[in-house]
């Protein structure tokens, strides 16, 4: 066998995938859920369209609408960064930096409200995305919870659903209202700020 033989035997079926291409159909499904097209309305047609590829395309990379919106909404969440666990306070507020972050991103705000606002329309959907994208989240914030709670800088009867829910309903409540250019600024050191106000009453009694 000749060293083109070879070659061709080693090289998989099917064209090499494009990142340009997949980037591209990924912002385009963002991008008009953006816009406000709800999960019926939004089709395999329109995001073929606006990203300029053909439709064979999008299914070469994804069966159905569906895989494809969960894939494209993973790409809206910023990492999280690695919690060092030395230090409840610290791991809260690089944790909450995040949310701050992403909350203050009015194009994230948008397809995730649009999105989950569907769920009665699209309970498969919202199931997954909650499943892929929500839930590992929610469960590093409880771990560091509970681990404050173990090592005595929380209160041991600690109740981690509520406490979760006050820290992230806080970032909520200051990033609600977007500015004129639909973005929203974040003030000066709000995760530091939220942290230390919820730690007073989270902390155990001295």
């Amino acid at each position: 066998m000749s060293t083109t033989d070879e070659t061709r035997a080693a090289r998989p079926a099917g064209r090499p995938r494009s990142a340009r291409a997949e980037q591209a159909i990924i912002d385009a499904t963002l991008d008009l859920l953006g816009e406000g097209m709800n999960i019926a309305e939004l089709s395999i047609e329109a995001i073929a369209a606006r990203a300029g590829v053909g439709k064979t395309t999008i299914y070469r990379r994804w069966a159905n609408k569906e895989d494809l919106c969960v894939d494209a909404l993973a790409r809206l969440k910023s990492p999280l960064p690695e919690l060092r666990g030395e230090s409840v306070r610290e791991d809260l507020v690089a944790y909450l930096e995040v949310v701050v972050r992403d909350s203050c991103d009015a194009r994230r705000r948008c397809v995730m409200s649009i999105v989950m606002n569907d769920a009665e329309r699209h309970p498969r959907l919202v199931a997954r995305v909650r499943q892929a994208l929500i839930e590992p989240r929610r469960e590093v914030l409880a771990a560091v919870l509970r681990r404050g709670t173990a090592t005595g800088e929380l209160r041991a009867d600690l109740d981690v659903p509520v406490a979760m829910a006050a820290l992230i309903g806080t970032v909520t409540w200051y990033m609600r209202d977007a500015g004129p250019d639909g973005t929203t600024e974040s003030p000066a050191g709000i995760a530091e700020r939220i942290v230390d106000q919820l730690l007073a009453g989270l902390a155990p009694a001295a």
